[in-house]
C-alpha cells in the first residue's frame, strides 16, 4: 500500500519529501509506503484554435466567434522551438506511469490549496486518466510540523471540486474571451503587415481602462487657485505659525486682495490665544499583509523593486531553501487569521521564536484580539506571516522582504502610536488663526521601524495669553490633480473594482473590503503578471514609480466597442461569480453561457466598429510626426514637441538645437523638480513664467545668447527669510526644503539638509547648526554614533572649502 502525492513543483516535493524520509530517484521521490512527484506548474495547457480546426491557421474575420464545443488540453508548447516540450512531456508519462502502479493506493493532490493548484491536479489527473482513489492535502505553510498534520488529515478530493470547476471556468473563459477578441481587434485595428498583435483579456482591459481614466482626469485637471494668510507669533514662551481661517472655518480663500489688506492690516499688532483644545490620539499597526499590501508596501518604500520581483521572492521565501517554509502562503487576499486554538497556539510559537533574543522584547504582548484572529476576514487563506522556521542563508532582497512580513506580524502584538494633538486658536482683532501641533508621545509599534515621525512642536501658552503678529503672508496656491497609479494603488483599485477608501488600514477600509467581497479586479496570484504583461505589450508604461498608460493603450480604450469587458463593475461580477462557482453556489454552464454570449455579441461590435490603433514605429524612425506641439521653435519656426527628458524642436535633424529641459539644476537647489509643459508654453511665447519655491519667487525667461536659447533666472526674496551671511560670496544664505544655499545662482554655496557625510554618524543639519556656522563657523554636535566603533562620540564642526565645494571638519 504505497500513496502517490503530485506536488506542484519540484521545490514543493522536496520540502514535502524531507518530511516524508523519501529519497530522491528521476521525477519523483520515494520511501516509507510514499511517492513524491511533481508538476512544473501546468504541464498541460489548452489546444489552440487550430488543434480544432486546421483552417484557423489563417486568421480572417468571418471565421469568429471560434468556440469549441469541448474544451480540450495538450502537453505545453516550449515557446522557443515551438514544439512539445520534452520535459513536460517527461514529467507528464512519469506521473502517469507512477500513477498506474499496483502498489499505488491513493493519490494525493498536494498542489497549492488554491484554484490554480486545484486546477493543475485535475487537468493532470484527467489528462492520464487517474482511476484510484483521490485526495486532497491541505496547509498553509511548507514547515515539517504542518505536513505532517496535513498528511495525517488528508480529505476526499471531491470536496475540492467546486474550486477545481472554478479553475476551469477562468481558464476556459480567458481561452474564449482572449482568443476571440485578440484576433479579431489584431485585424480589425492593426494595419500593415508583421505588425504586433493587439492583446485583449478580461482582466488586462479593465486594468488598462483604470489607469486610462486617471491619466485623462489628469491630462483634463483645470487648476484652480486659491490663497492662505500665515501669520508668525511671537508669545512670550517662542514663535509659532497660524493660518487665518474662513466663515466655514477652513484655510483656503478666492480674493488674493482682500488677504493682502488683511496680512498688512495685522502686521505688529497684538492678539491673543483664542482657544486651546489638547487631544490624545491612537495610531494602530496596520493589518497583516496579505499579497498585495505586500508587494505595494515594498514598490512604494524601495526604488527599483517591481510587484513581480516581489512574488519571486515572496515564493522562495514560501517554499524555503532545503529548512522548511519561512512564510506562510502568499497568494492571499485575507489580511486576518483564523480564530481556532490550532492556528492560535501555532502563531504564538511563532511568536516567542521571533520575540526570544528581540531587542524589544519588553514591548511585546501576545493577544488573541479579533484584530489579528478573525475567521468571518479570511478567505481560504491566512494573512501572510513568517513560520517557526527562521532563515540563516536569505539574500540581501529576499531579507528586505522576510523583514517586512516579520515586522508587520510583530507590529500586531504592540501597543498603539500615541500622539498629543494640540489646536491653537488665535486672534488678532476680528480675525481667526488656527495652529496645529502633533506630538508623539509613546512610540508603540513605531519602535519597530526605527524612525521617529517629524513633531510639530508648538511653545508652551495659555488661553488669554497675549501674543504679537511678527510676520504676515498671503500665500499663492493651486489646486493639485490626483496621482497617478503606481502598482501599490492601483492594487487596491482591482480589489475593489475602483472604490475609493482611505488606505490606511483603518475600519473604512476593512468594511469595504468586506462589502465588495469576491467583486474584484483578477486576484491577488495573478494581478502582478497582468501589469508585466501589459508593459511588455506596450500599453502602459513606468515614470519613476508611477504607471501611465501609452498611446498605444488610449488608441485600444477609444476604439474598442466592447464596453463590458473596460466596466469595472461586471468584471467584477464575473471574478465574483467564479468565486461563487469556487463556493459550489453557482454553475459552470451558466458561467459559461454567459461568456459566450459575450463574446458572440462582442466579435459582431468589433466587426461593425472602425478606427485604428498605432502599434510602434520599427527602430530608428522617428515618432515626433504624431506628438502634439506645444509651441513654435524661437529659432527655426518648427514645432517644439515633448520628449522624455525636455521639450525640444522637431527639426533637430537639420541642426536645430533648441530645448528646454525639463530638469534644471539651478531651479533644483529650490526645490523646484521640473519645468511643466504649461511653463514650456509660455515659455515659448516669450513670457516671463514664475516658479514658487519655499522662500523665493524665481523669474525665468527663455533668452537667445549668441545663437543659444537657455532659461535665465531672476530670484526675488524675503529680506527675512535670510539666515546668514554667505561665506564665499557674502550674500544671503537661504533655506529651501532640502538645502540650505546662497541667494546668488552663480555662487557655489550649498549645505544640503540630509549630507551624506553627517548621514554617516545618524545626524542631519538643522537651521540652528547653519546659523552657527555662517556666524562663528563652529556649533557643537553630541551624540554622533559610530558604526565601525559601535559608539556615541561628540564633537565641533567647522566648515572647509575643498576646491569647488563646501564641506566638514571635525575638531575633537
Amino acid at each position: 500500500m504505497t500513496t502517490l502525492y503530485i506536488a506542484e513543483k519540484p521545490s514543493v516535493a522536496s520540502n514535502l519529501a524531507r518530511a516524508l524520509n523519501c529519497k530522491r530517484h528521476d521525477g519523483y521521490f520515494e520511501g516509507n509506503g510514499n511517492i513524491v512527484t511533481f508538476a512544473f506548474g501546468h504541464l498541460l495547457t489548452l489546444k489552440d484554435s487550430v488543434d480544432y480546426d486546421p483552417e484557423m491557421k489563417y486568421w480572417s474575420l468571418d471565421k469568429f466567434p471560434f468556440i469549441p464545443k469541448k474544451y480540450e488540453y495538450k502537453v505545453n508548447i516550449n515557446r522557443k522551438t515551438k514544439k512539445t516540450d520534452s520535459g513536460a512531456k517527461k514529467q507528464l508519462g512519469i506521473i502517469k506511469k507512477l500513477s498506474q502502479r499496483s502498489d499505488i493506493t491513493k493519490v494525493v493532490n498536494a498542489c497549492d490549496l488554491d484554484r490554480e493548484g486545484s486546477l493543475i491536479f485535475k487537468v493532470i489527473t484527467d489528462y492520464i486518466k487517474v482511476d484510484k482513489p483521490m485526495y486532497r492535502m491541505s496547509l498553509n505553510e511548507w514547515t515539517p510540523n504542518e505536513i505532517k498534520k496535513a498528511v495525517r488529515n488528508l480529505s476526499d478530493n471531491s470536496k475540492d471540486l467546486p474550486r477545481q470547476i472554478a479553475g476551469e471556468c477562468r481558464q476556459h473563459a480567458d481561452w474564449e474571451i482572449g482568443i476571440n477578441f485578440t484576433s479579431t481587434a489584431t485585424l480589425k485595428y492593426i494595419q500593415g503587415r508583421g505588425k504586433k498583435p493587439l492583446s485583449i483579456g478580461r482582466v488586462v482591459l479593465p486594468t488598462l481602462k483604470l489607469i486610462y481614466d486617471r491619466d485623462m482626469e489628469i491630462k483634463n485637471f483645470v487648476p484652480q487657485d486659491y490663497f492662505e494668510l500665515r501669520a508668525l507669533f511671537n508669545s512670550g514662551n517662542g514663535q509659532y505659525e497660524g493660518f487665518l481661517l474662513n466663515k466655514d472655518n477652513k484655510l483656503r480663500f478666492d480674493d488674493k486682495n482682500k488677504l493682502k489688506n488683511i496680512e498688512k492690516e495685522i502686521l505688529g499688532n497684538s492678539g491673543s490665544i483664542y482657544d486651546k483644545q489638547i487631544k490624545f490620539s491612537k495610531k494602530y499597526a496596520p493589518r497583516l499583509f496579505n499579497l498585495n499590501d505586500l508587494e505595494g508596501y515594498i514598490t512604494s518604500k524601495y526604488s527599483g523593486w517591481t510587484s513581480d520581483k516581489v512574488d519571486k521572492i515572496v515564493q522562495v521565501l514560501y517554499e524555503g531553501k532545503g529548512e522548511g517554509g519561512y512564510i506562510s502562503y502568499p497568494r492571499t487576499k485575507s489580511r486576518h487569521l483564523e480564530d481556532t486554538q490550532d492556528v492560535k497556539n501555532k502563531t504564538k510559537k511563532v511568536f516567542e521564536v521571533l520575540t526570544n533574543n528581540h531587542k524589544l522584547k519588553d514591548g511585546f504582548t501576545f493577544h488573541t484580539n479579533k484584530n489579528v484572529f478573525d475567521s468571518k476576514k479570511v478567505d481560504s487563506h491566512g494573512a501572510i506571516v513568517p513560520t517557526y522556521v527562521v532563515p540563516n542563508n536569505l539574500s540581501r532582497d529576499e531579507e528586505l522582504v522576510y523583514k517586512a512580513v516579520v515586522n508587520r506580524f510583530l507590529s500586531q502584538f504592540m501597543p498603539p502610536a500615541e500622539y498629543e494633538n494640540t489646536t491653537i486658536l488665535t486672534k488678532v482683532g476680528n480675525y481667526l488663526f488656527q495652529t496645529k501641533g502633533k506630538v508623539l508621545i509613546n512610540k508603540g509599534w513605531l519602535a519597530l521601524y526605527g524612525k521617529d515621525p517629524k513633531d510639530n512642536l508648538l511653545p508652551k501658552v495659555s488661553k488669554g495669553d497675549s501674543v504679537v503678529v511678527a510676520e504676515s503672508e498671503c500665500l499663492s496656491k493651486q489646486t493639485q490633480p490626483p496621482n497617478h497609479y503606481t502598482e501599490k494603488t492601483l492594487f487596491k483599485a482591482m480589489e475593489n473594482c475602483g472604490k475609493k477608501y482611505k488606505d490606511d488600514g483603518s475600519d473604512d477600509e476593512e468594511m469595504l473590503t468586506s462589502i465588495l467581497s469576491g467583486f474584484e479586479i483578477g486576484t491577488p496570484a495573478t494581478r502582478s503578471d497582468t501589469v508585466k504583461k501589459m508593459k511588455y505589450i506596450g500599453y502602459i508604461k513606468t515614470s519613476g514609480k508611477s504607471l501611465v498608460v501609452t498611446n498605444k493603450g488610449i488608441k485600444l480604450i477609444e476604439v474598442f466597442p466592447v464596453s463590458q469587458l473596460m466596466d469595472l463593475e461586471f468584471t467584477g461580477k464575473l471574478e465574483k461569480t467564479l468565486s461563487d462557482i469556487e463556493k459550489g453556489i453557482y454553475s459552470k454552464d451558466k458561467f459559461m453561457k454567459l461568456i459566450d454570449k459575450l463574446t458572440i455579441s462582442g466579435v459582431k461590435r468589433i466587426k461593425e466598429s472602425k478606427g485604428t490603433v498605432e502599434v510602434g514605429e520599427s527602430k530608428g524612425s522617428s515618432n515626433t510626426a504624431n506628438k502634439k506641439s506645444i509651441g513654435k521653435c524661437p529659432k527655426c519656426g518648427k514645432d517644439i514637441i515633448e520628449g522624455k527628458k525636455g521639450y525640444g524642436c522637431s527639426g533637430w535633424r537639420d541642426g536645430c538645437n533648441v530645448v528646454i529641459w525639463k530638469k534644471n539644476a539651478f531651479l533644483e537647489k529650490f526645490n523646484i523638480k521640473k519645468v511643466s509643459i504649461s511653463m514650456a508654453e509660455n515659455l515659448l511665447k516669450n513670457e516671463e513664467v514664475v516658479f514658487k519655491a519655499d522662500y523665493s519667487n524665481i523669474k525665468a525667461k527663455l533668452v537667445e545668447k549668441e545663437g543659444k536659447y537657455s532659461l535665465e533666472f531672476d530670484v526675488e526674496q524675503r529680506e527675512t527669510a535670510s539666515i546668514g551671511v554667505c561665506p564665499s560670496c557674502g550674500k544671503n544664505v537661504l533655506e529651501n526644503s532640502k538645502a540650505y544655499t546662497c541667494e546668488d545662482k552663480n555662487c557655489d554655496f550649498v549645505l544640503f539638509k540630509d549630507d551624506k557625510f553627517l548621514k554617516k554618524f545618524k545626524k542631519k543639519l538643522n537651521k540652528k547648526m547653519v546659523k552657527e556656522l555662517l556666524k562663528d563657523n563652529k556649533t557643537h554636535v553630541d551624540k554622533m554614533y559610530s558604526s565601525k566603533k559601535d559608539k556615541y562620540f561628540e564633537a565641533d564642526l567647522s566648515l572647509i572649502k575643498n576646491g569647488k565645494y563646501w564641506n566638514y571638519k571635525f575638531n575633537f
